[in-house]
């Protein structure tokens, strides 16, 4: 079924065609410091991730996916709440039409400007799709952006290579690249356990989201139509239930 993020096909619809986005593990959620939980057990997370696995970055009109090969454990995260490896398979970025929205999940009332996902799979699962039917099937690492007077340097091969895929359906090779240059320094982090914030919202994922943001600069990112810019592809935060958020910090 398609679905985007207009008012007749965006979040409020999805649950019509994609009923898992109904259910109470749901994601992006918003994270207040009242309802933390310190967890001093949680452990530093690591990624190794291998340039070589980057293949191609792709306009696929709702975001800018950069996919990865994911054919055996050569870029993994390990670590922090994670009780395996898990493969990167790609990453995309949610953005906002202001500097003020744009990021799914919010931070004590804070939208930021964007967020940047990395996706894994647990590869004792037989492939992805497999994995995603799981309840540790994917992690998700999660990195805000902050529009500020001095944008990360390492944004701006991605930045752009967008520009090449500017129209919707746009693949443009993506070689020789190492996500992690993106991090920012802090690897202090908050964890829950939610879904994908797109359909069919399956509820497998362990989300890492990294406190300290990284800054870009406010550009045009890419679009989904002729003279359509590709922006506010966020889906509004979800009820958080009876979940635990533990912190790293």
């Amino acid at each position: 079924y398609p679905w985007g993020y207009d008012s007749d096909n965006g979040p409020d619809q999805w649950h019509k065609n994609y009923p898992f986005a109904k259910g109470r593990h749901q994601s992006p959620i918003e994270i207040n410091n009242d309802d933390v939980h310190y967890d001093s057990s949680l452990l530093p997370w690591f990624a190794s991730y291998d340039p070589g696995a980057a293949k191609t970055i792709l306009n696929n009109g709702k975001t800018c996916r950069v996919v990865f090969d994911d054919s055996f454990d050569r870029s993994v995260l390990r670590g922090g709440p994670l009780p395996e490896v898990y493969r990167l398979r790609q990453l995309h970025f949610h953005w906002g039409s202001s500097d003020d929205c744009g990021s799914e999940h919010v931070v004590n009332g804070v939208r930021y400007a964007g967020e940047l996902h990395l996706l894994h799979w647990n590869p004792k699962y037989s492939n992805y799709l497999d994995a995603v039917r799981r309840t540790d099937g994917i992690a998700a690492l999660a990195i805000f952006l902050q529009v500020g007077q001095t944008p990360k340097p390492e944004m701006k091969r991605i930045l752009d290579e967008i520009n090449a895929i500017k129209t919707k359906g746009k693949v443009a090779p993506f070689p020789n690249f190492d996500p992690s240059i993106l991090f920012p320094k802090s690897h202090d982090y908050w964890t829950y356990h939610g879904s994908f914030t797109t359909p069919p919202c399956e509820e497998c994922i362990t989300w890492i989201i990294l406190r300290e943001p990284i800054i870009v600069n406010s550009e045009q990112y890419a679009e989904n139509e002729p003279h359509l810019p590709l922006v506010d592809n966020w889906r509004p935060t979800q009820p958080r239930y009876f979940r635990m958020v533990s912190s790293s910090f």
